[in-house]
């Protein structure tokens, strides 16, 4: 780059499936469908935890928390996203890349410790149920969810930074869907040695600790479960482990396989992959968060019951 090309990007080209103007359409009602799915889902989860008492235990405030996660996570991006199929001009601003990176970052590292505080009360409730009233107060579980969410605002902070103010010179095409970090790293024309240590070192911090965290608390409960006598209590144990577990397994398979080994450059002439790992990406991002309500509560007896009651009662139109 002998050239003195310096002039400061004020935005950023999304190209997404721009070469693949036959597939745009296609996924334009797939997203959408899927967008719809997720604040449906995740809603009813919110308002049946909040209206229902029943519901108000440290596990149904877990999901609650993931909930809203997962709607704030899509929200920081399928609209703007969604909005790209519909004009020719596919941009977005300097600063508007920097909130949804922030947002988007923020989310998936905060996902990435809910899940492991998740896990957590699962081993309290199976391998020590009667302490699980005292360990998982309300004093416990609340600032437990509120950390989650501070570091993963923490994280988000130092990793957008870092990230927004690096110089761009002229290429201002992002190869994405959305302003994704790894993405918008490659258009930098400085060394990002410090984003890509940096983003190693909060792999370990928000990858691979809460997944080992995840597995450890996993060995106890499983030998727990072994040791119950009856077949039906194993599995009655089991199942209350079984949603959150599956996940586990989408989540961190989809975002350890995307963000697990930062690239510093592009690879040209990678075409195939990149279109592969848009795919993974919006799997990721529209997906996993479509499924989460599906796996976890809407076909959990209690959280059907607490719908039926809401419905008979008029919790929306009537008072407490």
């Amino acid at each position: 780059m002998g050239k003195t090309n310096q002039s400061s990007v004020t935005e950023f080209v999304l190209l997404g499936l721009s070469g693949y103007p036959e597939l745009e359409a296609i996924y334009f009602v797939l997203v959408l469908f899927m967008y719809l799915v997720i604040l449906l889902g995740n809603g009813v989860i919110i308002i049946v935890n909040v209206c229902d008492s029943r519901l108000h235990t440290p596990m149904y405030f877990f999901l609650s928390n993931l909930s809203f996660l997962d709607i704030c996570y899509t929200s920081s991006s399928i609209p703007i996203f969604l909005s790209s199929f519909l004009t020719s001009r596919k941009t977005i601003s300097f600063s508007g890349c920097g909130v949804q990176m922030f947002l988007s970052f923020a989310m998936g590292a905060t996902e990435c410790v809910l899940l492991s505080m998740m896990a957590f009360d699962r081993y309290v409730a199976i391998c020590n149920p009667l302490r699980y009233p005292i360990i998982m107060s309300k004093n416990s579980y609340v600032p437990m969810a509120a950390g989650s969410w501070i570091a993963g605002g923490v994280n988000s902070l130092l990793q957008t930074s870092l990230a927004m103010r690096l110089p761009f010179c002229g290429d201002n095409v992002i190869n994405h869907f959305t302003c994704e970090i790894l993405a918008v790293l490659k258009l930098a024309c400085a060394d990002i040695s410090i984003n890509v240590i940096s983003m190693v070192v909060a792999n370990m911090i928000f990858l691979v600790i809460p997944v080992l965290f995840i597995f450890i608390s996993y060995v106890f409960i499983l030998s727990t479960i072994l040791r119950i006598p009856s077949s039906e209590g194993r599995r009655k144990a089991f199942s209350t482990c079984s949603a959150h577990l599956t996940v586990v397994i989408i989540f961190y398979g989809t975002i350890l396989f995307m963000y697990a080994k930062p690239k510093a450059k592009d690879s040209s002439g990678a075409d195939k992959v990149q279109v592969t790992d848009k795919i993974i990406s919006l799997f990721y991002g529209v997906v996993t968060p479509m499924l989460n309500p599906l796996i976890y509560s809407l076909r959990n007896k209690d959280v059907k019951a607490a719908v039926k009651n809401i419905l008979c009662q008029k919790c929306f139109s009537g008072g407490k």
